[in-house]
C-alpha cells in the first residue's frame, strides 16, 4: 500500500458520487466505505501516491453534483504497515 486516500461526506449519495469520480479519475482501488453515523460516510481508496492524490482532489468536488456536504478529505502517503490492519 503506497498511499491511502479518504473523502468524508454527509450523504451516502455524495459518497458514492465521490467514489465513482475517484475511480474514474485515477488508478485507485476501494478499500472500504465506512458509515460513521448521522449520515456521515467515508470512502477509503488506495494506490500509488500520485493516483490517490489525484483521486482525492477529484472526489472533493464530486459532492457538489449531489448536494451533499464535504466533511473532510486526506491523503496519507506511505502509511505505516500496521495501519492496514485497522482498515
Amino acid at each position: 500500500m503506497e498511499a491511502i486516500g479518504m473523502v468524508e461526506t454527509r450523504s451516502l449519495v455524495a459518497a458514492l458520487e465521490a467514489l465513482d469520480t475517484m475511480t474514474k479519475a485515477a488508478n485507485v482501488q476501494l478499500v472500504d466505505l465506512k458509515k460513521v453515523g448521522s449520515g456521515i460516510v467515508t470512502v477509503i481508496v488506495t494506490g500509488d501516491v500520485a493516483a490517490v492524490t489525484s483521486a482525492v482532489e477529484s472526489g472533493k468536488t464530486a459532492h457538489n453534483r449531489t448536494g451533499g456536504e464535504l466533511i473532510s478529505a486526506n491523503v496519507i502517503p506511505r502509511p505505516h504497515t500496521d495501519l492496514s490492519k485497522i482498515l
